[in-house]
Protein backbone atom coordinates (compact mmCIF):
# COMPACT_ATOMS: atom_id res chain seq x y z
CA UNK A 1 0.00 0.00 0.00
CA UNK A 2 1.88 3.49 -0.65
CA UNK A 3 2.65 5.96 1.32
CA UNK A 4 2.03 9.35 1.73
CA UNK A 5 2.54 12.24 3.53
CA UNK A 6 -0.28 13.88 5.65
CA UNK A 7 -0.52 17.19 7.70
CA UNK A 8 -2.89 17.34 10.37
CA UNK A 9 -4.28 20.35 12.35
CA UNK A 10 -6.11 19.44 15.29
CA UNK A 11 -8.06 21.60 17.98
CA UNK A 12 -7.70 20.60 21.25
CA UNK A 13 -11.24 18.90 23.36
CA UNK A 14 -11.04 20.79 26.84
CA UNK A 15 -10.66 17.85 28.07
CA UNK A 16 -7.23 17.63 26.27
CA UNK A 17 -6.22 21.44 26.89
CA UNK A 18 -7.05 20.81 30.72
CA UNK A 19 -3.69 17.98 30.16
CA UNK A 20 -1.46 19.79 28.49
CA UNK A 21 -1.55 22.96 30.93
CA UNK A 22 1.79 21.85 32.83
CA UNK A 23 3.47 22.00 29.17
CA UNK A 24 2.35 25.52 28.79
CA UNK A 25 3.70 26.84 32.20
CA UNK A 26 6.62 28.38 30.64
CA UNK A 27 6.26 27.93 27.02
CA UNK A 28 3.83 29.40 24.39
CA UNK A 29 3.70 26.93 21.60
CA UNK A 30 6.45 24.96 20.29
CA UNK A 31 8.16 23.69 16.86
CA UNK A 32 9.35 20.13 16.58
CA UNK A 33 12.18 20.74 13.88
CA UNK A 34 13.54 17.23 13.30
CA UNK A 35 12.61 14.02 14.51
CA UNK A 36 15.39 12.27 15.32
CA UNK A 37 13.94 9.32 16.87
CA UNK A 38 10.70 7.29 18.35
CA UNK A 39 11.63 4.21 20.47
CA UNK A 40 7.42 3.07 21.32
CA UNK A 41 9.19 -0.06 23.46
CA UNK A 42 10.44 2.29 25.90
CA UNK A 43 8.46 5.14 25.47
CA UNK A 44 10.97 7.72 24.31
CA UNK A 45 11.35 10.02 21.35
CA UNK A 46 14.68 12.98 20.80
CA UNK A 47 13.55 15.94 18.93
CA UNK A 48 15.50 19.16 17.57
CA UNK A 49 12.43 21.53 18.53
CA UNK A 50 11.98 25.57 18.53
CA UNK A 51 10.09 26.60 21.81
CA UNK A 52 8.81 30.16 22.10
CA UNK A 53 9.13 31.18 26.05
CA UNK A 54 6.24 33.29 28.09
CA UNK A 55 7.01 36.57 28.93
CA UNK A 56 9.96 36.67 31.82
CA UNK A 57 11.05 33.56 31.33
CA UNK A 58 14.75 32.26 30.65
CA UNK A 59 15.58 29.50 29.10
CA UNK A 60 18.49 29.07 32.03
CA UNK A 61 15.58 28.25 34.52
CA UNK A 62 14.28 25.47 32.35
CA UNK A 63 15.54 21.65 33.22
CA UNK A 64 12.29 20.13 31.25
CA UNK A 65 9.24 21.27 28.95
CA UNK A 66 6.82 19.42 30.18
CA UNK A 67 7.49 16.07 29.31
CA UNK A 68 10.58 16.67 27.35
CA UNK A 69 13.72 16.78 29.26
CA UNK A 70 16.05 19.87 27.49
CA UNK A 71 19.53 18.00 26.57
CA UNK A 72 20.76 21.31 25.10
CA UNK A 73 20.12 24.82 23.92
CA UNK A 74 21.35 24.69 20.64
CA UNK A 75 20.76 28.51 19.93
CA UNK A 76 18.86 31.35 21.81
CA UNK A 77 17.33 34.43 20.25
CA UNK A 78 14.69 36.74 21.68
CA UNK A 79 11.56 34.25 23.09
CA UNK A 80 12.83 31.58 20.65
CA UNK A 81 14.97 28.37 21.64
CA UNK A 82 16.00 25.49 19.47
CA UNK A 83 16.77 22.83 21.97
CA UNK A 84 17.98 19.11 21.91
CA UNK A 85 14.71 17.44 23.69
CA UNK A 86 14.22 13.90 25.28
CA UNK A 87 10.32 13.07 25.58
CA UNK A 88 8.36 10.64 27.42
CA UNK A 89 5.41 9.45 25.92
CA UNK A 90 2.47 8.90 28.56
CA UNK A 91 1.55 5.15 29.05
CA UNK A 92 -1.56 6.10 27.37
CA UNK A 93 -0.44 7.76 24.20
CA UNK A 94 2.08 4.83 24.07
CA UNK A 95 -0.28 2.48 24.16
CA UNK A 96 -3.04 4.46 21.87
CA UNK A 97 -0.63 4.87 19.19
CA UNK A 98 2.55 2.41 19.04
CA UNK A 99 0.78 -0.40 17.11
CA UNK A 100 0.53 2.48 13.93
CA UNK A 101 3.53 2.13 11.42
CA UNK A 102 3.98 5.66 11.80
CA UNK A 103 7.30 8.00 10.38
CA UNK A 104 6.87 11.56 12.34
CA UNK A 105 8.34 14.27 10.16
CA UNK A 106 8.00 18.18 10.20
CA UNK A 107 6.51 20.32 10.37
CA UNK A 108 4.92 19.75 13.56
CA UNK A 109 3.49 22.58 16.19
CA UNK A 110 2.11 22.62 19.45
CA UNK A 111 0.26 25.50 21.12
CA UNK A 112 -2.72 25.24 23.34
CA UNK A 113 -4.85 26.43 21.46
CA UNK A 114 -3.80 24.45 18.08
CA UNK A 115 -2.05 21.10 17.32
CA UNK A 116 -0.07 20.46 13.77
CA UNK A 117 1.00 17.06 13.26
CA UNK A 118 2.59 15.64 10.58
CA UNK A 119 3.67 12.04 9.83
CA UNK A 120 4.07 9.20 6.52
CA UNK A 121 2.08 6.07 6.51
CA UNK A 122 -0.34 4.18 4.56
CA UNK A 123 -3.94 4.62 4.27
CA UNK A 124 -5.03 2.39 6.45
CA UNK A 125 -2.85 3.79 9.36
CA UNK A 126 -3.77 7.40 8.35
CA UNK A 127 -7.13 6.90 9.04
CA UNK A 128 -7.13 4.69 12.27
CA UNK A 129 -4.72 7.89 13.49
CA UNK A 130 -7.44 10.51 12.49
CA UNK A 131 -10.20 8.01 14.26
CA UNK A 132 -7.97 8.08 17.68
CA UNK A 133 -7.76 11.94 17.90
CA UNK A 134 -11.32 12.58 17.40
CA UNK A 135 -12.04 10.26 19.49
CA UNK A 136 -9.50 11.37 22.05
CA UNK A 137 -7.55 14.29 21.39
CA UNK A 138 -9.63 16.86 19.70
CA UNK A 139 -11.68 17.73 16.47
CA UNK A 140 -9.66 17.23 13.02
CA UNK A 141 -10.26 20.83 11.13
CA UNK A 142 -8.12 20.59 8.43
CA UNK A 143 -5.87 17.64 6.86
CA UNK A 144 -3.26 18.17 3.98
CA UNK A 145 -2.01 15.28 1.90
CA UNK A 146 1.85 15.86 0.06
CA UNK A 147 3.51 12.92 -2.19
CA UNK A 148 6.59 11.39 0.78
CA UNK A 149 9.48 12.00 -0.26
CA UNK A 150 11.05 10.19 3.30
CA UNK A 151 14.69 8.96 3.17
CA UNK A 152 16.01 8.05 5.79
CA UNK A 153 19.96 8.65 6.11
CA UNK A 154 22.48 7.60 8.57
CA UNK A 155 23.84 10.65 10.31
CA UNK A 156 26.53 8.41 11.67
CA UNK A 157 28.00 8.79 8.04
CA UNK A 158 28.67 12.76 8.65
CA UNK A 159 31.11 11.60 11.79
CA UNK A 160 34.90 9.82 11.46
CA UNK A 161 35.37 6.27 12.18
CA UNK A 162 36.96 8.05 16.02
CA UNK A 163 34.21 9.76 16.41
CA UNK A 164 31.42 7.48 15.78
CA UNK A 165 33.34 4.91 18.02
CA UNK A 166 33.47 7.20 20.71
CA UNK A 167 29.96 8.14 20.14
CA UNK A 168 28.42 4.79 19.90
CA UNK A 169 30.10 3.71 22.84
CA UNK A 170 28.66 6.79 24.76
CA UNK A 171 25.06 5.94 23.67
CA UNK A 172 25.42 2.08 24.72
CA UNK A 173 26.98 2.67 27.91
CA UNK A 174 24.31 5.05 29.48
CA UNK A 175 25.94 8.69 28.75
CA UNK A 176 23.13 9.93 27.13
CA UNK A 177 20.79 8.86 29.02
CA UNK A 178 18.27 10.96 31.41
CA UNK A 179 19.77 10.12 34.68
CA UNK A 180 23.63 9.25 32.92
CA UNK A 181 24.25 5.88 33.99
CA UNK A 182 27.81 6.66 33.12
CA UNK A 183 30.13 9.65 33.32
CA UNK A 184 32.68 10.91 31.30
CA UNK A 185 35.37 10.14 33.77
CA UNK A 186 33.88 6.12 33.59
CA UNK A 187 33.26 6.42 29.77
CA UNK A 188 36.79 7.30 29.07
CA UNK A 189 38.39 4.35 30.87
CA UNK A 190 35.90 2.39 28.93
CA UNK A 191 37.20 3.92 25.77
CA UNK A 192 40.82 3.70 26.87
CA UNK A 193 41.54 7.35 26.16
CA UNK A 194 41.74 10.60 28.40
CA UNK A 195 39.02 12.61 29.49
CA UNK A 196 39.37 15.83 27.82
CA UNK A 197 40.07 14.04 24.86
CA UNK A 198 36.78 12.34 24.97
CA UNK A 199 34.61 15.23 24.92
CA UNK A 200 36.56 17.11 21.95
CA UNK A 201 35.38 13.72 20.54
CA UNK A 202 32.09 13.53 21.93
CA UNK A 203 31.67 18.21 21.24
CA UNK A 204 33.06 17.36 17.67
CA UNK A 205 30.05 14.77 16.82
CA UNK A 206 27.43 16.26 18.06
CA UNK A 207 28.26 19.71 16.32
CA UNK A 208 28.98 17.66 13.19
CA UNK A 209 25.23 15.73 13.39
CA UNK A 210 23.77 19.37 14.17
CA UNK A 211 25.18 20.79 11.28
CA UNK A 212 23.84 17.99 9.09
CA UNK A 213 20.50 18.21 10.67
CA UNK A 214 20.12 21.68 10.65
CA UNK A 215 21.61 22.20 7.17
CA UNK A 216 19.60 24.70 5.25
CA UNK A 217 17.66 26.08 8.02
CA UNK A 218 16.50 29.37 7.45
CA UNK A 219 17.19 30.21 10.96
CA UNK A 220 20.64 29.66 10.58
CA UNK A 221 20.68 32.49 8.16
CA UNK A 222 19.17 35.22 9.83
Amino acid sequence: MPMRKVIIEIEPYENTKEAQKPMFTHISSYEVLEVLRVDHMKGLYVDLIECHLKENVSIDELDSIGNMDILSVIRSEGDKHICLVLGHETEDANDIFSELNLIYTAPSLISEDKVVVSFISDQKDMMRFVEIVKAHIGKVVNMTFKKSTYEKKVLLSVLTDKQREIMTAAYRYGYYDIPKRIGSEQLSEKVKISKPTLLEHLRKAERRILTEILAGSPELNE
